[in-house]
């Protein structure tokens, strides 16, 4: 298990613990999934996501995006697709890496509405998508689980891609 560092900083009045390395491990209704964090690529965003992992933001949430050859999409407690805030209090920026693309199956990227729209959304590509590079800011990788995430491909989905059964996040664990 890797050790993390933290460091305090002051944002706006409060204190905030910036984590620097460490993964997360997603246990679903279809199995487990690790994802591996670019912490040197995306350091504010792999920071969101592992302590919205570890606050518990993301359990008991659905995967309510399923596009077959495209993603899989999670993130959002209220299951809409809409909905989902981030650790800094709302919306935040982009941190496009020209070294990182959607070059296959299994990247990790923040879903958004726009540039500089990132809140507590992700995706997980199903195929290359290169045509998201540098739309989306990839943090991420699956380490260990992409059969889960194969087998999650195959479910149906209604006419909007939300999948006709639910397909939870049980607890999503820093690890």
């Amino acid at each position: 298990k890797s050790s993390f560092i933290m460091a305090l900083t002051k944002t706006n009045g409060s204190t905030q613990v910036i984590m620097k390395e460490g993964n997360v491990k997603l246990t679903t209704s279809m199995g487990d999934i690790e994802i591996e964090l670019y912490w040197n690529h995306a350091p504010k965003t792999c920071n969101n996501f592992r302590q919205l992992a570890q606050r518990g933001y993301y359990n008991n949430t659905i995967f309510h995006r399923i596009i077959k050859n495209f993603v899989v999409q999670g993130g959002d407690p209220s299951g809409t697709g809409r909905g989902g805030t981030s650790i800094y209090g709302g919306k935040f920026a982009d941190e496009i890496h020209q070294d990182l693309k959607h070059t296959g199956a299994g990247i990790l990227s923040m879903a958004n509405s726009g540039p500089n729209t990132n809140g507590s959304q992700f995706f997980i590509t199903l195929a290359a998508l290169q045509h998201l590079d540098g739309k989306h800011t990839i943090f991420g990788r699956v380490k260990s689980g992409m059969k889960v995430v194969q087998k999650m491909s195959m479910v149906q989905s209604d006419a909007n891609n939300k999948p006709l059964d639910d397909i939870k996040i049980f607890k999503a664990t820093p690890c």
